[in-house]
């Protein structure tokens, strides 16, 4: 089928090897852990003893509480979309960075709340519940603070899976993103009544620093980003085509779009203003190589939004906020490439089967011959490059063909030398991951991102 979206625009890719970008993510790592090491040694420094169980209860919960704090502020940093993050990092691993802050945050919460209330409790020979409700509405700043501390129980409890697998998409985001109300609402008692910031100006300073820095990366790439990414480039739907059964492509036009640096293997959050859809934000990888003046999507229909996905009218206004995601050629460590694709996880591999550099391989997955989208470009695409697409389909019967140690190295031969990139449901992608291992591929060579975002 012939497309408005043209491969021909696009040079050949250089083949030879080229060299991978170190990540971030263990500096970055590094760094954070410091500075939980410097938030322990701060209530270190101000603990001259502790006498009695009031004084083991309450220095135990000023602890948690000076944790607590810094983790809030980690939490909210990592939901900024920081390019540096989204991009060399990759958005599937600071997400799962968040949910595990977000998992000891709660917990130090718990810690803190409790211990420094039994805490008080001793020291002034009351009963909890007259004590709770002496320090919730006598202490300064601390009704406010416990607005927040139940905003946060709040986001917990709807971001266990248990509770995401029963509550729309849309209510867990909006819910999540009331998150930043509680660090605020939270921020102010930890000035006024924490014994290591009432009697240290630095130890304020240095928390002033890193909330209204992490505030900062909020604003700027979440709120001012985003804004003047839509109004300089000002994009709409070009054309909507169907690739197979409940699978569609969407062409989205706008200008200057190489300004945005967006490569191949790339995903954008995309909010389609039409009708019932302009509140929801979905991430969706880009199914070619960006163009200057459009980008492509392949979408399939797993649910209201996505099958709403495919009724868009061209001149649909869109809302788009990218590129985030770091399954890109700057992952390669040689001149050989396996991709493997299941389902719609083909989307990001399509436009890496074009844009990778070297000697590829595509290994495609799909329950019928009717659900490989995209074949026919797939084929040209590999006749014009010189490269194989491989296909594993079921059998007459139902059959699902495995993916062994063996049927990989059958396929390819030297597959421990080549860079794997990897991207199909979430049971394929663990399978994979132990087969791959097995047939000798080290796991700096696998690249492979969730969309379980």
């Amino acid at each position: 089928m012939t497309t408005t979206y043209e491969r021909a625009a696009l040079p050949r890719p250089a083949r030879g090897r080229r060299r991978p970008r170190p990540s971030p993510a263990g500096p970055l790592l590094a760094l954070l852990w410091a500075g939980a090491a410097a938030v322990v040694a701060l209530w270190w420094y101000d603990t001259r003893s502790v006498v009695g169980l009031a004084g083991w209860l309450t220095d135990a919960g000023r602890i948690c509480g000076l944790l607590c704090g810094y983790s809030c502020a980690i939490l909210v940093a990592l939901m900024a979309r920081v390019p540096l993050l989204e991009r060399r990092i990759g958005s599937d691993r600071v997400a799962r960075w968040h949910a595990m802050a977000g998992r000891y945050t709660v917990c130090l919460l718990v810690a803190h709340v409790t211990l420094i209330l039994f805490g008080y409790a001793a020291q002034d020979g009351s009963g909890i519940v007259d004590e709770t409700l002496s320090v919730v509405f006598d202490y300064p700043d601390m009704l406010k603070a416990t607005i927040g501390t139940l905003i946060l129980f709040a986001v917990g409890i709807t971001s266990a899976r248990v509770a995401r697998r029963r509550i729309s998409h849309e209510f867990w985001y909006y819910v999540h993103l009331l998150t930043y109300v509680a660090v605020f609402l939270a921020f102010f008692h930890q000035l006024a009544l924490g014994s290591d910031f009432v009697g240290s100006a630095a130890a304020r300073a240095a928390w002033y620093v890193l909330y209204l820095g992490t505030a900062a990366l909020v604003v700027w790439f979440r709120l001012l980003a985003p804004v003047r990414l839509n109004l300089r480039h000002k994009l709409r739907v070009e054309s909507v085509y169907r690739e197979a059964p409940r699978v569609f492509s969407i062409v989205v036009r706008g200008e200057r779009l190489d300004e945005l640096k967006a490569q191949a293997g790339q995903f954008f959050r995309w909010r389609f203003l039409a009708e019932g859809m302009r509140w929801t934000s979905t991430p969706y990888s880009l199914s070619a190589p960006p163009r200057p003046d459009r980008m492509r999507i392949t979408v399939k229909a797993l649910g209201d939004h996505s099958a709403a996905v495919g009724l868009l009218r061209p001149g649909t206004r869109v809302w788009a906020e990218g590129p985030y995601g770091a399954l890109t050629p700057e992952r390669s460590t040689g001149p050989k490439a396996l991709l493997i694709a299941g389902g719609v996880g083909i989307t990001p591999l399509r436009a890496l089967f074009e844009a990778l550099p070297g000697d590829l391989t595509l290994l495609y997955r799909a329950r019928t011959a009717e659900d490989l989208a995209l074949g026919a470009e797939l084929e040209a695409i590999a006749k014009w490059r010189g490269a194989r697409v491989l296909y594993a389909v079921n059998g007459a019967d139902g059959t699902r063909p495995r993916f062994t140690a063996e049927s990989l190295r059958e396929a390819v031969p030297d597959i421990a030398g080549h860079d794997i990139y990897l991207c199909g449901p979430p049971a394929m992608a663990r399978d994979l991951y132990e087969a791959l291992h097995a047939a000798g591929v080290p796991d700096r060579r696998i690249h492979h991102e969730s969309f379980e975002l």
